[in-house]
């Protein structure tokens, strides 16, 4: 046996352990639906002996026990339409326990998602994490409904058969069970060889849902490019891998129904004439009645087998989709906040931040911040400048614990923020990205993202003061106006104007500025750096910033490159001491003219 093979069946054991974990909590209702099945089966199987007595009521002409012949078709009617509800009732509860069951895995792997650190978040595509949490939930919720539904009636049926078919003849009932293993090893070699291609065809799944995310989410800058036709060749080759993996898998296991239903056919063949040899023997060996009823129960014994091998196909690949869902599951969450930590509100911090020996790097390989000190005040504006890669965003990332220091110590008003929970560090801050996040809804539910219960007054007024308040008026519906994916057809100066009325509206003690006004024209952002300078009195702000013309009033500014400070000080003294900051602003200012 390979490697790969052995590697399989452990994975697939584990992911079975895994599912009955989100089975116990509905034992109860599994148990309802196992005796729910029994009570079908054992209705089912009643049928075939009071066929096989109605046929023996049958003598030959003039000789017919039609009170017998009666009896026993009331009884059939009344089995059936028993056994028919028990069914409904059975499914019912199948039905409610797998989508309850998958609700939770949803809930679950959504829930993960939130805790997870972003460094993960950043190495991974967000289609193939959308396809994870949706697509393969839904693919593993079909396989373990058809499990549900098939699997538990064909487990019993052929229990319930092997036992009707001792009581007419053990010595044919034998025969049938020792020929059965070899339709289970036909079954067990193709499922072993499916289930590998099944978890190609869940990674492909969710590499194509992450290229066709992609490309939409950029759809502009696609057209833009002209790379319209490289990415339909991106498409075409995952999609064609895709094709050829469901291909393979579908083919694969659907050669288990056939192979099985061929081989259960020859027992079925063999069976019969085994029964008509003794059917002739003599009285008392074996009736006709009897036979009937023995080859019903030699078909209803093959039947399961046959349905227990067509649901093989989709719960191998329900289990592949489990597994990603489970890999996902895997992923470490971000360090939890200790027991005891602070959770200061937004009220309470003054805004006072030191960084004391700070090092951090993406990848141990490649430093970035080395021996970062800083110390700044309450109230204080600060100001971050230097080229592309410098370590700007990554100095905020620190700031709100995106990342976490791989050395040294953030303190906020002399708390380690280590020591704090970090939805009580993000609550003191206020965050105006480049990026423009808008959510799917109302601009007046956007605005007040950060604070839900504000009224429309402190809303409208937020607005004002970003500027925002006039274009918003001339929308249809004002502030009602819905708005598609992120921000749908407004322009990004628009959307950048709501997420800064978001801010706003929150009034945070400290105040995180990432090129907040870069997609606004001149004359708005004049209009907005005054706003910002009003909302900046007594609050700890950091700005970082390209446009240099932008951070003449800061208090400090800090000159950054490769991951250091190498400058810092007022606009005024760094323009003295004619570094590297006075090169920068020179060389802005000789692009102006």
């Amino acid at each position: 046996m390979s490697n790969t093979t052995k590697n399989n069946k452990k994975e697939s054991s584990d992911t079975l352990k895994r599912i009955f974990q989100y089975i116990r909590p509905y034992r109860f209702s599994v148990l309802l639906s196992l005796l729910l099945a029994a009570l079908t089966v054992v209705f089912s199987l009643m049928i075939p002996i009071l066929i096989g007595k109605g046929i023996d009521c049958i003598l030959g002409p003039g000789q017919v026990d039609f009170s017998g012949l009666k009896r026993n078709a009331l009884l059939i009617l009344i089995l059936v339409a028993i056994g028919a509800c028990a069914q409904w009732l059975m499914n019912h509860i199948n039905n409610t326990i797998t989508y309850h069951i998958v609700k939770d895995m949803r809930v679950k792997a959504f829930s993960h998602l939130q805790r997870l650190p972003l460094s993960y978040i950043d190495r991974q595509q967000s289609g193939d994490l959308l396809s994870r949490v949706v697509t393969d939930v839904e693919q593993f919720s079909d396989g373990l409904l058809m499990g549900f539904t098939q699997l538990f009636t064909g487990v019993l049926t052929i229990i319930g058969t092997i036992l009707f078919m001792l009581t007419i003849s053990p010595w044919i009932t034998l025969v049938v069970v020792v020929l059965t293993p070899f339709s289970f090893s036909i079954a067990k070699f193709i499922s072993g060889k499916s289930y590998h291609m099944f978890q190609m065809q869940s990674a492909a799944r969710g590499e194509l849902t992450g290229l066709t995310n992609e490309m939409m989410t950029g759809i502009r800058v696609v057209h833009a490019f002209g790379y319209g036709d490289t990415a339909q060749e991106q498409f075409d080759d995952i999609n064609l891998r895709l094709s050829a993996y469901s291909l393979q898998a579908t083919f694969l296991s659907s050669l288990t129904n056939p192979s099985t239903r061929f081989y259960n056919s020859l027992i079925y063949a063999g069976v019969t004439i085994a029964g008509c040899f003794a059917a002739l023997a003599g009285p008392g060996v074996l009736s006709i009645g009897q036979l009937s009823s023995f080859l019903s129960y030699t078909n209803q014994y093959a039947k399961p087998f046959n349905e227990i091998t067509g649901v093989i196909t989709e719960f191998q690949n329900s289990l592949a989709s489990a597994a990603r869902v489970f890999e996902l599951l895997d992923q470490l969450e971000e360090t939890p906040d200790p027991d005891q930590a602070l959770t200061p509100s937004a009220d309470e911090i003054k805004g006072s931040v030191s960084l004391s020996h700070v090092e951090f790097s993406y990848h141990p390989e490649n430093p970035l911040i080395q021996d970062l000190n800083l110390a700044v005040q309450p109230g204080q504006r600060i100001a971050i400048v230097g080229p592309t890669g410098c370590g700007k965003t990554t100095l905020i990332n620190l700031l709100m614990r995106f990342y976490d220091v791989n050395s040294g110590s953030i303190q906020v008003d002399d708390m380690e923020i280590r020591s704090m929970t970090r939805e009580s560090l993000r609550a003191g801050y206020g965050m105006v990205l480049q990026d423009t996040w808008l959510k799917s809804g109302t601009i007046r539910e956007n605005i007040a993202y950060g604070n839900p219960e504000a009224s429309m007054d402190e809303i409208i007024e937020a607005a004002k003061k970003a500027h925002a308040h006039s274009f918003i008026k001339r929308l249809p519906k004002g502030y009602d106006t819905v708005l598609g994916e992120d921000g749908g057809s407004l322009s990004q100066g628009q959307k950048q104007l709501l997420c800064i009325a978001r801010i706003m509206l929150t009034h945070p003690p400290m105040l995180i500025l990432d090129e907040a006004t870069s997609s606004i024209d001149t004359m708005t952002e004049i209009r907005i750096q005054k706003a910002f300078s009003e909302m900046m009195q007594g609050r700890t702000s950091f700005i970082v910033a390209h446009r240099l013309s932008t951070i003449k009033e800061a208090d400090l500014i800090l000159v950054m490159k490769d991951g250091n400070i190498i400058e810092q000080g007022t606009h005024e003294e760094l323009l003295t001491q004619q570094g590297f900051y006075s090169q920068l602003y020179k060389s802005q200012f000789s692009e102006a003219s």
